[in-house]
Formats: C-alpha cells, sequence, structure tokens
C-alpha cells in the first residue's frame, strides 16, 4: 500500500470506534447537546481520515455507526468544523459534505441542505469542493450521486473533469429545494445573529496543517486539537447576554400597604450553661446504674430524688432506657416511679409503657403502676393492656399458693383504681367480673365483686 492510502486511512490519534456490529453506548442523557462525546469524536475523525475509500462505504458506515437519533449532534460537529477551511483539507472536506447530504432518508427533511447550498455558491471556496457539492444538490435522480459516491474523495481531485463543470446560480440550487425552506435560520433572535464565532485562528501558529492526501506530522495534533474542541467548545458560538434593565416602580396608589424593610439587627445571647459543672449529672447516672442492679441505701433514693427534683432534664442524661425498666422496678420501685413521671412526655414513652405491660407482673410493678396512676395522667389504653395482663397472670400460674396471693393483689390493685375513678369500670365490667366469678374463694375477690355491683 502506497503511503498516501496509508495517510488516507490511518486513525486518529483517539479511542478507537466501536464497529457497525457494536455500537457505541447511547450518550448520556446528562451530557451537553451540542457537544461530542470522546467516542463520538473517533467515529468522526475516523469517518473522516478515509479519504481512500469510496464515499459510498463511508457514507453507509456512517449510516451503520451512528443512530439516527444521533445523527444531528454528528452533523451539528461536522457544520462546525466546516466554518473553518482550515481544520481539515479538501479530500476530508468532501467526505464531511457527501455524510451531511447522505445522512437523511429524504433530502426534503434534511436540516444541512441550506449549509450544502451556502458552500457550493461559495465564491471563496475551492471549485473542486464547489462542483462536488452542485454535482451533489443538482443531481435530478439518484443515477448520477451514486456514481459520484462510487469514487473516493482523493481519485475524485485527481480528475480534471471538475474544471469544465459549469457551475449553477443560487437561485435555481433553491427553487430544486422550495420544499425544504431556510427556516432554521429564520427563527433567530437578535442575540443570536450576533453570536461570535468562538475558535479563533492564532496568527503565530500555521493556517495548514498540510496534504490530507499526504502523511504530516501535524495530522495527530490537528486531529487532537479538533476533538478537544468538539467535546468542550459549544457549538452555537458565543452569544451577547441580553440586558433587561429592570421595570420602573409603580407610584404608590392611596390606602396601598406599604412595604417594610424590618431591622435585621439581633444581639447576641450568651449561653450560661456553657463548661458548666457536669458532676452532678455523672453523679445521677452512677446511682441509676447501681440502682438498676440492686436496691439503694435510703441516702441514696434521696438524693437521686432530690437532683430530679432540682433539674428534671437530669432523667435524660441518667442513663435510663427502656431495657433496664424491670430491674429498676424490681429493686427500686419509688425511684422508678420518679423517674417514670419525669419521662412522661418523652418520645420513648411507649417504649416504656410496653415494657410495664409484658413485665412478669409482681407487688413492685403494680406499686410502680398504681403511684404512676396518681402523680400522672396515663393513657387508657396502657391501663387496660396491664389489667388484661394481671389477670392473664392469675389465671396461668401454676402454685395455688402464689396464685392467691397474687389475686389479692389484683383486686387490692383494682379497688384502689376504681374508688380513685382512674378506670372506667365499663370498659372492663365483664372481663373483671369473670375474673372476679373465677375467685370468688378469695376474700378480696369477693369484695372487688361487691363493688361492681354497688356500681352498676
Amino acid at each position: 500500500m502506497s503511503p498516501k492510502h496509508d495517510a488516507g486511512s490511518s486513525p486518529p490519534a483517539a479511542a478507537p470506534p466501536a464497529t457497525a456490529t457494536a455500537p457505541a453506548p447511547n450518550p448520556s442523557p446528562f451530557a451537553p447537546t451540542g457537544q461530542m462525546r470522546r467516542d463520538e469524536c473517533a467515529d468522526l475523525l475516523k469517518l473522516l481520515s478515509g479519504v481512500s475509500r469510496p464515499l459510498e462505504d463511508v457514507v453507509a458506515d456512517f449510516l451503520a455507526r451512528v443512530p439516527p437519533e444521533r445523527r444531528l449532534r454528528f452533523g451539528c460537529a461536522i457544520k462546525f468544523v466546516l466554518e473553518d477551511k482550515m481544520m481539515f483539507g479538501l479530500a476530508e472536506r468532501l467526505i464531511a459534505f457527501a455524510m451531511l447530504h447522505q445522512g437523511y432518508s429524504s433530502q426534503l427533511a434534511n436540516p444541512f441542505v441550506p449549509l450544502l447550498i451556502n458552500a457550493a455558491c461559495d465564491e471563496t471556496s475551492e471549485r473542486p469542493e464547489r462542483v462536488f457539492l452542485q454535482l451533489l444538490l443538482s443531481s435530478a435522480n439518484g443515477d448520477n450521486t451514486k456514481e459520484i459516491l462510487k469514487q473516493s474523495a482523493a481519485d475524485y481531485l485527481k480528475e480534471p473533469s471538475y474544471a469544465s463543470q459549469v457551475l449553477l446560480p443560487r437561485d435555481q440550487l433553491e427553487r430544486q429545494y422550495s420544499c425544504n425552506a431556510v427556516q432554521p435560520q429564520t427563527y433567530t433572535s437578535s442575540c443570536t445573529a450576533a453570536t461570535v464565532r468562538n475558535v479563533i485562528p492564532d496568527p503565530d501558529v500555521s493556517q495548514s496543517f498540510g496534504d490530507s492526501l499526504e502523511i504530516s506530522p501535524a495530522k495527530p495534533q490537528r486531529d487532537n486539537v479538533v476533538a478537544d474542541l468538539l467535546q468542550q467548545t459549544p457549538l452555537k458560538g458565543l452569544s451577547p447576554p441580553w440586558i433587561r434593565p429592570p421595570p420602573p416602580r409603580l407610584e404608590i396608589i392611596e390606602g396601598e400597604l406599604h412595604w417594610l424593610n424590618l431591622d435585621n439587627n439581633h444581639d447576641l445571647l450568651w449561653d450560661g450553661s456553657m463548661c458548666a459543672d457536669t458532676s452532678r449529672g455523672a453523679s445521677i447516672r452512677d446511682l441509676v446504674g447501681r440502682a438498676c442492679k440492686g436496691p439503694l441505701v435510703p441516702a441514696q433514693q434521696e438524693q437521686v430524688i432530690s437532683d430530679l427534683a432540682k433539674d428534671w432534664k437530669l432523667v435524660y442524661h441518667c442513663g435510663m432506657t427502656p431495657e433496664k425498666l424491670p430491674d429498676l422496678v424490681e429493686h427500686n420501685p419509688l425511684i422508678a416511679v420518679d423517674v417514670l413521671s419525669k419521662l412522661i412526655n418523652s418520645p420513648d414513652m411507649d417504649s416504656y409503657f410496653d415494657i410495664l405491660v409484658h413485665m412478669e407482673m409482681s407487688l413492685h410493678s403494680m406499686e410502680v403502676v398504681n403511684r404512676l396512676t396518681t402523680a400522672v395522667h396515663l393513657p387508657a389504653g396502657f391501663i387496660h393492656d396491664y389489667i388484661s395482663n394481671c389477670i392473664r397472670s392469675c389465671q396461668n400460674i401454676k402454685d395455688k399458693y402464689m396464685q392467691n396471693r397474687l389475686v389479692r393483689l389484683v383486686c387490692v390493685f383494682l379497688q384502689s383504681l376504681i374508688r380513685n375513678k382512674i378506670i372506667n369500670v365499663e370498659d372492663l365490667f365483664i372481663e373483671v367480673q369473670a375474673f372476679c366469678i373465677a375467685f370468688s374463694r378469695i376474700r378480696e375477690a369477693a369484695g372487688l365483686f361487691r363493688l361492681l355491683k354497688s356500681l352498676e
């Protein structure tokens, strides 16, 4: 293979493009609409470098690699690089024009026809390029187009036949595409019309990267520059800001409310509790921890109750949790009553109630619940659940001595609740009456039954 052919088919210095059988992944929905991804730039530069391949093969690769929903993105990128004639050589520009012309199945729906017409009538362009475009645009049928596309861009430039070709005027070309009016260019605002080209040639850099048909050391550098421009530059150019002065304020109408600009100056408040002595909190935390393990002496109990009375917020720092409540109830019921009364508004109080309902029934647990009923307002549902648990515990115990003892305790507990009007007897009348009848042999149960009858 000759060096010329090697130069036309060598890939750019970029990531290898996907094949036709394994298309590139769909564009990310977060990528800017007008910019190209790295793999898309690699595909585009690979296609444009095939100056020795038949144009119809390059166009077929373009249609196979680029799905219809991405062709507009590629077309805008091609339009961007074609606006500066220094970016690509003449042969590569012919490939780009062929892809724009053949990228849509219906030429009437091709949004790049206005660009092709302008390039075909541009007197500053080279004659081979203008002849090539007019042959594409002015073909009455597809036969001439197919003949042109069977050649490679390099072979087309070697033929002198384009020198004798007659160039058609603009109006004749536009009449052939009358259905494809130049609509995209008519809907432009004044800011869009004043858009500045965002690629400016550097006067200190050579304006030519060399002939595209020859191997040039500047070609990889050119491809990298073009890829960077397509990935990082907005293809629409730099528009001037739309400066809109604020509208004038309306006159104040009589009777209209006036806008008040409130004074937003605030004074700093010093937190006097900062760096305060926390030893008292550590002391009560230690005493509550001991109370969950065993009975405290009266002096220690009084210290806990006194500290909580001075600062009830210490209850949130004493290390109490629902899991420790059964031990605290059994060892120190008075401290349990004081702690629970301080935690009555805590968001964790439902967990404490649940522990009380399901813990093993004892004299201390009933004492705690009985004292709580007179100290704070307890939910009716909790009291009913606790009474039902006490009744079930008495029914399920097997030891007759312990059963009789617990029944007496429950009866005394219920009588205290009824006399203090803490529970509504009607809500538990049937359940309590059945309990009294089942244990009517016990004197306290018989007394509770008579109390229920007197309330009917």
